[in-house]
């Protein structure tokens, strides 16, 4: 896990630049144990190493080829590594045992070929100097981030946009028109959008091939068209358990692979369970699970978890917290974010990592079972609400007005829902942040830029055909919402504390299960993750695997009506800040209002606008975050 830094120029380059060690320097928390640059006439590079396979001087980067052709900057692990060396023969033999090594012979070998080789998370750089060509790639899944900008015949790549700007010396921010209204939609970025006009973020399962002819995008891999697979219907219910068993037992195992202390977080949820009851099946002795747990019951995941721990046979480190103290986190928060970004359970997600990192340098995660296998509550509502997309529009203009009258905001709700035209416009309404408010962008912006929904559909063309309306909600949130939502949080606030985190259940081969896994096994009579559940059930009681699911939450509503509530105020009553956004003030105030008096929970919303604006002030030379004690006082 490391931080890489590269910048490209055709017609040629000077030495390195202040700009270039500053830019380093900002990945710093990525990789605190080694850094290194290199450049030739064209092209240089920059790293920053959290060691965690080979810790020696041999696996330092930048990392030259054996026949001195390649040079590569490598961000993420290649979990199958091992077993790919057999197929490789460098020049001399191998100097150490990196998987860095291991991936530059690989495109040495085999060109962009490499990657259908690749089980891994990974963002990487690969200069060709004898054809003066720059390849990068991401991850199928979107695991690990990167970033890219072309301005002045330059090219400058990034793990983070930090890092970019301060490469590129950006003078002022300079905003995205479509990131700023998706971003106010959804409360995240999508790629291949950035929050920064002229950057881009490289979409997952992608590559790119740069050089002084131009750039060209290439999608390597897409799961968007392997069809579920009716024959498994037929299939006994046992044989699937074992299957999808031996391939997460598989996914985890491959990805043990370390020479630093590792460990897992365990909540008391079906996936993090599943991935610890898979490490002591590959022979982990007593593996150190780590909980955050609160005094407040409501979001108190720790007596779960702990049972949990009992039952697997781990070492269970628990760290018990007011929730208030969290607010303790926001200045790490929001230096560490550095594109807006609003899933206020990235406090928890940075407590735990903060907790783990005491203990181990890697951390296993049972991030995403919930998009593969049906784990959120919308998606049997999604079910039950897409024949409504195809009423006759009169009758569905009175099934409307009769849900509008009722005295309940649920109700109101169901009826902007019930507007949809098909299951992508259900989707986006059921997924977004901004539900029936009114759009906060100004008028110019809604008519020059597009809309989240658009973005999902062009996604969804190229789903297999005639798939129920959950499966394609699960398809879109893997698209989308696991890879730049979930997985950037998991990767932002874990390398906030320089750990590692590993994914096993984004396993391109349990990935690619799931989609031939008919939509039965993944919902069935209101049970969600059936499947998973059944295959949980072998290791866990029967009450702990079908209890209730409980969100990573924080209580965001009861701070921005307590300890954020004069932050929030002062932040949206700035005028010249607000005056420096392209946003309808008097909505955006209305919404601290309708929280503030309890009238409505507009937090979702609120909070992204607050991200939003910390985002742009602090991006200026004013402090963004509130002068008080981040602590709630009784």
């Amino acid at each position: 896990m490391c931080g890489i830094l590269g910048l490209f120029d055709p017609s040629g380059l000077a030495p390195l630049s202040p700009a270039f060690t500053a830019a380093l320097d900002r990945l710093k928390r990525r990789g605190p144990d080694d850094s290194g640059t290199w450049q030739d006439e064209h092209v240089q590079l920059g790293h920053r190493r959290l060691a965690i396979v080979d810790l020696s001087p041999a696996g330092h980067q930048p990392m030259e080829s054996c026949d001195h052709r390649y040079m590569i900057v490598f961000n993420g692990e290649i979990y199958n590594h091992r077993e790919l060396r057999a197929r490789l023969s460098p020049r001399n033999g191998w100097r150490g045992s990196s998987d860095t090594e291991t991936l530059i012979e690989a495109y040495r070998t085999f060109g962009v070929d490499c990657l259908a080789h690749l089980n891994g998370m990974f963002a990487f750089a690969i200069w060709d100097r004898t054809e003066r060509t720059l390849f990068l790639a991401r991850d199928r899944i979107g695991v690990k981030p990167l970033y890219y900008s072309q301005r002045n015949g330059q090219f400058g790549f990034a793990s983070r946009p930090g890092a970019l700007t301060t490469l590129l010396n950006e003078g002022g921010l300079q905003i995205d028109a479509d990131a700023l209204r998706v971003y106010l939609e959804l409360g995240y970025i999508p790629s291949p959008l950035s929050f920064h006009r002229d950057m881009r973020k490289l979409a997952p399962g992608h590559y790119l091939l740069v050089n002084s002819r131009g750039t060209r995008c290439v999608r390597y891999w897409d799961f968007r068209p392997i069809a579920p697979d009716p024959s498994l219907n037929s299939r006994p219910e046992g044989d699937l358990v074992e299957e999808l068993e031996a391939l997460i037992q598989s996914a985890v195992k491959t990805r043990l692979l370390s020479d630093v202390p590792l460990g897992a977080f365990l909540s008391g949820g079906v996936d993090s369970a599943l991935v610890v009851a898979a490490m002591t099946s590959a022979g982990v002795h007593l593996p150190k699970t780590f909980t955050i747990g609160f005094n407040e019951q409501a979001f108190d995941e720790g007596p779960a978890a702990a049972a949990a721990a009992r039952h697997l046979g781990v070492d269970h480190i628990h760290e018990t917290l007011d929730v208030n103290s969290l607010l303790e986190l926001l200045p790490t928060y929001a230096e560490e974010f550095d594109e807006p970004f609003s899933d206020s359970s990235a406090f928890a997600t940075m407590a735990v990592a903060r907790l783990a990192r005491r203990h181990v340098t890697v951390a296993l995660s049972g991030d995403g079972a919930d998009e593969f296998f049906g784990g959120y509550h919308y998606y049997p509502l999604i079910g039950k609400l897409a024949p409504f997309t195809r009423l006759r529009p009169s009758l569905k203009a009175a099934a409307m007005r009769l849900l509008r009258s009722v005295p309940w905001h649920r109700a109101k709700l169901m009826a902007g829902a019930m507007n949809a035209t098909d299951t992508v416009a259900l989707f986006n309404y059921l997924r977004s942040v901004s539900k029936d408010y009114r759009p906060l962008v100004t008028d110019d912006i809604l008519t020059s830029t597009s809309s989240s929904e658009s973005w999902w559909a062009q996604f969804a063309a190229s789903f297999a055909m005639d798939l129920p309306a959950a499966e394609t909600a699960m398809r879109l949130d893997a698209g989308f919402t696991l890879p730049e939502l979930f997985l950037q949080k998991v990767d932002v606030a874990t390398m906030a504390f320089s750990l590692e985190a590993r994914c096993p259940l984004t396993d391109y081969r349990l990935v690619e299960w799931a989609m031939r896994l008919p939509l039965r096994y993944k919902l069935r009579d209101g049970q969600t993750k059936y499947l998973l559940k059944k295959a949980l059930s072998r290791h866990l009681p029967v009450e702990q695997v079908y209890r209730p699911k409980m969100g990573f939450g924080v209580p965001i509503a009861r701070w921005l009506r307590g300890p954020l509530r004069g932050w929030a105020h002062e932040l949206i009553h700035d005028d010249a800040l607000m005056s420096s956004l392209p946003l309808d003030r008097q909505r955006v105030r209305e919404l601290l209002r309708q929280q503030s008096s309890g009238e409505r929970e507009s937090h979702p919303l609120l909070w992204s606008v607050l991200m939003l604006l910390c985002f742009v002030r602090q991006h200026g030379s004013r402090a963004a975050l509130p002068s008080m004690s981040y602590r709630e006082v009784a």
